[in-house]
């Protein structure tokens, strides 16, 4: 046993007791209610019944659900490979913005430990507007 103890929480989904449980290198996970109080135990045996999902499965989900459908991503800008519930994203997508949302929205579906990625972008949309676009703009909008 580690110590200290590191333990999850009722309200924790299977996928994060799985992150918590790899990341820490622990078999089995206690589950403490808010006075840290033991009220049950995660063991990795308990584990592959939620992922029994196939990479396959994984990766179709989030080529049509999430880049196609949810994100409006063409098909094909982005390749993803899962390996063991590992899901690998490359390719280019239009904003930068959409990096981080289709990394949170890949960790959600079911049967994904981890996600990385090695996405590049066409436009840097996360940074505010240069001084250069501002006077461009106000030179529109004058009379």
């Amino acid at each position: 046993m580690s110590s200290p103890a590191v333990t999850a929480r009722p309200q924790w989904t299977v996928v994060e007791a799985a992150r918590v449980m790899e990341q820490s290198r622990v078999k089995r996970l206690p589950v403490v209610d808010e006075a840290d109080r033991l009220i049950g135990v995660i063991s990795r045996a308990d584990l592959p019944r939620v992922f029994l999902r196939g990479d396959r499965t994984v990766r179709e989900e989030i080529e049509r659900e999430v880049l196609v459908r949810t994100l409006g991503i063409a098909p094909g800008a982005v390749t993803v490979h899962v390996v063991d519930g590992r899901v690998s994203l490359s390719g280019t997508v239009e904003r930068k913005s959409l990096i981080a949302v289709a990394v949170r929205l890949c960790s959600g579906v079911d049967g994904v430990v981890d996600v990385s990625n090695d996405l590049g972008y066409r436009v840097d949309d996360t940074s505010g507007p240069t001084a250069d676009t501002v006077s461009r703009r106000r030179s529109q909008l004058s009379p």
